[in-house]
């Protein structure tokens, strides 16, 4: 039944069901692997209305990271969503520290969003790089390696737990973001800049989330799946 599929697996099939699911706020990365009923059980949401507004997007075009590899993957992740992340976070940062110093004394939840920010922030800039030069490189020499691994067996099992530990966090944060500014709801007679910045946080979170899912369901799976196949050759 279409409601037993995982979030991870309606995402993978339509990447543009990500819309749907944002929209309902169902999370389908680090909860990717629950099914879409119990998913939507949890938040008290009708699962055939999921899946009949997914049924009225495109899904003609195939997902970019369905035809990687676990190499090609790691490279996709990071001229995307690294690099967005990269530039985002710096100017995000200076736009909410602008926007909280004019509106903040009539608009008091901007301190809290604020700092929520911050700490996303200092959580995400260290794990961008943990990624870059440790993880994704072992991913590469993995899959370098034919039957000779320069990882040895398992090795690679403990950053991945700890990618996964620093995901939920920031899955957490985000979700703070969100209920802290009402969904990024936009109070009215509010600036350009005070616009943006919610802008700019909505589309944060949306890259995020997709950044994790391609992490946590697609990319680590495969590559521990990979890491087993190689030792039971080599062994």
């Amino acid at each position: 039944m279409p409601t037993q599929r995982t979030l991870a697996a309606i995402v993978d099939a339509n990447p543009h069901a990500t819309r749907v699911l944002e929209d309902y706020q169902l999370d389908y990365c680090c909860g990717g692997t629950r099914t879409l009923q119990d998913a939507c059980a949890e938040r008290g949401i009708d699962p055939s209305a999921v899946l009949a507004d997914i049924e009225l997007l495109d899904d003609t075009t195939q997902p970019t990271w369905a035809r990687l590899s676990a190499r090609e993957l790691v490279d996709h992740i990071e001229t995307t969503h690294h690099r967005y992340l990269h530039r985002e976070l710096p100017r995000l940062t200076a736009l909410a520290n602008k926007v909280a110093s004019v509106h903040g004394p009539h608009h008091p939840e901007l301190y809290r969003v604020t700092a929520t920010y911050s700490e996303l922030r200092l959580d995400l800039e260290p794990h961008l790089l943990k990624e870059e030069n440790v993880l994704f490189p072992m991913i590469r020499q993995l899959s370098d390696a034919a039957t000779s691994p320069t990882v040895r067996r398992g090795v690679i099992n403990n950053p991945i737990s700890m990618m996964r530990v620093e995901h939920d966090r920031a899955g957490e944060l985000l979700a703070t973001l969100r209920e802290t500014t009402e969904g990024y709801k936009i109070p009215a007679n509010v600036c350009a800049s005070y616009t943006a910045l919610y802008a700019g946080l909505a589309e944060l979170e949306a890259d995020t989330h997709l950044h994790v899912h391609l992490e946590n369901n697609v990319l680590f799976p495969a590559v521990l799946a990979a890491d087993a196949k190689v030792q039971e050759v080599s062994s």
